[in-house]
């Protein structure tokens, strides 16, 4: 028998109960479309954490005290590393020659008042003058802050666009005051709006100088110490080494112990986010292989039940030619088909429910033509593997027993 009859046998068969049909595929229809869902929103998470959440440079590295912290434990010997202080700038940019750029921020929360308005919760950014060549900040008015204002500690600040939204709305901000805390400063730029990242608004801040903010909210927090190496991304682990070295050779670090400071790197938070989306993948694909299973399990006993009915029908089948291949081809065809069309129907519900996520909550979801290729394959692959058992039943029929059938 070619493919072709194979497949209209196999189709009509299907056709004569449609409802039993239907409703064997339900355990494959919601597992595909559990998987389809939650893979079309991890993947668009991954892009967007890529373009709007890790916005440092490939050829940019932070020094922190903390560093990625994936622990407990190492969160408490973290919390035992002498804290990175304005000497440990200095003397970075001093002696690094492997890199182009050295600049250090310090950050804190607190309300920022104007004219009787007032917006709480407001991140506070210390910042050296180079800050902006680092972070490739975009200017909507005004400019940042100068060598000479960080070295007398002036109080100038440039504020995001949230504040100046809230705090001057209609009108220019630049040169007027604003409280920032129970200190008040003289606003000189404003930066270009960047929207809000996963809720969270990237425009709610207020950029100092460096010097200001260790004189106004104190100079024992630890610093952030940003590194451009030189050369671009080739140059980043020849820079992150001699950075290695300075900072062991002042806090007189053993050749053993491990480094009393942690680096972050562009691709170290992607590394990050990459085992977050992929247990968070690989927890949603467990759970929706038990709804798989349980289709692939009821696709199995339908089959039987169906082997059990048509046993005549596979008997007269055989007598008249039909071999076992071909019976044992038919049944198989009849499964992946049944799990196909769930599969089929899991995509499009999956691929709804992705598109309604990103439209009703703004959250980023994308939808790719391997991530429904995927769904598809792999309920024909269960379909497949549930009739595996029933095909080799029917095609081991014995042709005179089968005929001689009367259910």
């Amino acid at each position: 028998m070619g493919f072709g009859e194979l497949a209209r046998v196999a189709l009509a068969s299907i056709r004569v109960h449609k409802l039993r049909s239907f409703l064997t595929l339900l355990g494959v229809i919601i597992g595909v479309t559990a998987i389809v869902g939650v893979a079309a929103v991890i993947n668009g998470l991954d892009r967007y954490v890529q373009e709007k959440i890790i916005l440092l440079s490939p050829d940019v590295f932070v020094v922190t005290k903390f560093g990625i912290i994936k622990s407990r434990e190492e969160f408490f010997e973290a919390l035992k590393r002498p804290n990175l202080d304005i000497r440990d700038y200095e003397l970075l940019e001093e002696r690094l020659t492997r890199a182009t750029t050295v600049a250090a921020t310090l950050e804190t929360r607190t309300t920022v008042r104007s004219q009787g308005k007032r917006l709480a919760g407001v991140q506070v950014q210390g910042g050296t003058p180079n800050i902006g060549s680092v972070w490739d900040f975009d200017l909507d008015g005004g400019r940042l802050s100068t060598e000479a204002e960080n070295a007398a500690a002036a109080r100038v600040a440039v504020i995001g666009w949230d504040v100046r939204d809230e705090l001057f709305p209609g009108v220019d901000p630049i040169g007027r005051d604003l409280l920032v805390g129970d200190h008040r400063f003289r606003i000189i730029g404003v930066l270009a709006e960047r929207g809000k990242t996963l809720g969270q608004s990237q425009d709610n801040v207020v950029w100092v100088p460096i010097t200001t903010f260790r004189k106004s909210w104190g100079a024992r927090r630890s610093l952030s110490l940003l590194v451009k190496a030189r050369g671009g991304v080739p140059g980043l682990p020849t820079a992150m080494d001699e950075v290695r070295a300075v900072l062991r050779a002042r806090r007189h670090t053993d050749f053993r112990a491990p480094d009393p400071f942690g680096i972050v790197t562009a691709d170290s938070l992607q590394d990050l986010w990459r085992q977050i989306s992929t247990a968070t993948f690989l927890l949603t694909l467990l759970i929706s292989s038990v709804s798989l299973g349980v289709g692939g399990i009821v696709i199995m006993n339908i089959m039987l039940v169906g082997v059990a009915e048509r046993t005549r029908e596979i008997g007269l089948r055989r007598a008249l030619g039909a071999r076992q291949r071909d019976i044992r081809r038919q049944f198989l065809l009849e499964a992946a088909m049944l799990a196909g069309v769930g599969g089929l129907i899991g995509i499009a519900l999956g691929a709804i429910a992705a598109v309604a996520v990103k439209g009703a909550l703004n959250f980023p979801a994308r939808l790719t033509p391997a991530l429904l290729s995927a769904g598809l394959v792999l309920a024909v692959i269960v379909g497949m593997l549930a009739g595996y058992f029933p095909a080799r039943r029917a095609a081991g029929l014995v042709v005179v027993d089968a005929l001689r059938d009367e259910t």
